[in-house]
């Protein structure tokens, strides 16, 4: 069922199709590799033509060197809420069907933990509104300079107070420290 009949070979998921590893090609760079369909799969070319010999374009990388739009991975089971920014969890990644790298499509991946320092974002937003003008909502993120330069320029005459307010509400600003909101 992943592999369509009839199709564009060009479009054809990397499991329907087996191909020769071009090993003078340059890392990141684009390579042209020669392939061949995979027993009881159908494809035509750009004429309607049948084929079970063609060439892709793709870049010269490795699966696990691809962008992370480009695989999905596992999520973490066992990360604390509350911890330390550094902590990792190994998860199992898998690149996406319409992708096509070299190696393995199935890999492992150290991937930082989602946490949280305990701001709230609403604490920070009603902070910016109410006491924005003399840099409450700063010192609460741990951002203790722009919370002093806000507290003796008066919220920068009021502007910088607006601007923070929009940047705080639409989640812009967020806590010194790396976290995210609670």
């Amino acid at each position: 069922t992943k592999c369509p009949s009839n199709g564009l070979c060009s479009r054809l998921p990397p499991d329907c199709m087996i191909c020769n590893t071009n090993y003078s090609c340059i890392y990141g760079k684009p390579a042209t590799f020669d392939c061949r369909v995979k027993p009881h799969v159908h494809c035509v070319d750009q004429n309607n033509h049948e084929q079970e010999n063609f060439t892709i374009n793709m870049t010269c990388q490795f699966c696990w060197q691809l962008p992370t739009t480009d695989y999905v991975c596992t999520n973490s089971t066992n990360c604390m809420t509350v911890s330390c920014p550094r902590q990792r969890y190994n998860a199992t990644c898998t690149v996406r069907d319409h992708i096509h790298c070299l190696g393995n499509r199935v890999f492992p991946k150290m991937l930082y933990c989602n946490w949280t320092g305990g701001y709230k974002w609403s604490t920070a937003l009603a902070l910016s509104i109410t006491l924005g003008g003399f840099g409450a909502d700063r010192f609460y993120l741990g951002q203790w300079r722009e919370g002093l330069g806000k507290l003796f320029s008066f919220g920068g005459l009021g502007i910088w107070t607006l601007i923070d307010v929009l940047l705080i509400g639409v989640g812009y600003v967020g806590p010194a420290d790396g976290s995210l909101y609670i």
